[in-house]
């Protein structure tokens, strides 16, 4: 069953909370979007979020051109089931290095020490925090 609307419900906010990878698509000048995959986070006021280096190419795209897009899929072997969300972002100076803190063990095992090394590397940069603002979702669940 396919539905649209302009806001996250509580179905959508429980499937987004597994570690599923999202992959997010910025506007760009002269070529066509290219998703890249990304850790993130939906908030419980409906906004999807995510950090990354100030130096990105994604964060220059969106200083021109503040629009983006994510999708998240149930992998394989489950029921097929997406979530489409596309909207504004801004990005914040504040929160990055909390969220990447909160996001890492939902997709990494800490007690692996290589993966406790390179959080502790990323951590130690300069981070910034995207966030999403939904214009229009889109999703699909059988």
């Amino acid at each position: 069953m396919s539905d649209d609307s302009g806001h996250l419900t509580p179905a959508d906010l429980e499937f987004l909370a597994r570690p599923l990878h999202g992959f997010l698509s910025v506007a760009g000048v002269t070529q066509p979007p290219q998703p890249r995959p990304v850790w993130f986070e939906a908030t419980p006021e409906g906004t999807i979020q995510f950090f990354t280096e100030p130096d990105a190419l994604k964060v220059r795209r969106l200083r021109r051109d503040p629009r983006a897009s994510i999708v998240v899929a149930a992998p394989v072997g489950e029921r097929e089931r997406w979530v489409a969300i596309s909207g504004r972002t801004t990005i914040e100076t504040d929160g990055a290095h909390d969220l990447c803190s909160r996001l890492a063990p939902r997709y990494w095992d800490l007690t692996d020490q290589t993966r406790a090394e390179t959080l502790a590397g990323i951590l130690a940069g300069d981070l910034l925090r995207v966030v999403l603002h939904p214009e229009t979702v889109h999703r699909y669940a059988l």
